[in-house]
């Protein structure tokens, strides 16, 4: 009994410090996401351009704006844009069981080629630190409450603003909002 005490205590103890963790993060650069093939993405690495990431789901109805998606990544990366998919089972159960599915579905489908992150929680107390730490920054009411939610990070790796699900990827908006965060000298 004494065992198991003791691995909830220090289960609590660090759950405890997340939001620590997230508060002392300084800008999206801090984070990274399991990729969905393994290794890592950095969010560090994108310095200097402008991310947009995305929660997704493979079968959703909102899943048709991967197809904006790929087409805003061609469009805006040789111009120092990057899109991060972000697989997500937090809203309705609409992702696939498995990293290799999604991947396949995405390539497959939608002819995918921006990053894909590993299956991650994006809402609620156990939600990646990335978006604990936009919540904090944007407030709750730029929170994901559903798939296909969109957060634009500028190139200093500050919060630029969020996209409601309902916002298409390829829209007058986010194309608006990209363009004014691009570098100037690409």
């Amino acid at each position: 009994m004494t065992d198991r005490r003791t691995l909830l205590a220090g289960t609590a103890a660090l759950a405890a410090l997340l939001p620590l963790r997230t508060a002392l993060a300084a800008s999206a650069h801090d984070f990274a996401f399991d990729a969905i093939d393994g290794g890592e993405i950095h969010l560090s690495d994108f310095a200097g351009g402008p991310v947009l990431v995305v929660n997704t789901a493979s079968l959703c109805g909102y899943t048709p704006q991967y197809e904006g998606l790929q087409a805003i990544w061609e469009a805006y990366r040789d111009r120092g844009l990057t899109v991060v998919g972000i697989p997500s089972d937090d809203f309705g159960g609409q992702e696939k069981d498995t990293e290799a599915e999604v991947k396949d579905f995405c390539e497959t489908v939608f002819s995918v080629d921006f990053p894909l992150a590993a299956i991650t929680r994006v809402s609620g107390t156990q939600a990646h630190p990335f978006y604990l730490w936009a919540e904090q920054e944007l407030g709750a009411a730029n929170a994901p409450r559903w798939n296909f939610h969109k957060y634009l990070v500028g190139a200093d790796g500050r919060l630029i603003r969020a996209f409601p699900t309902r916002v298409e990827p390829d829209s007058a908006e986010v194309r608006e909002a990209i363009e004014k965060a691009l570098p100037a000298s690409r």
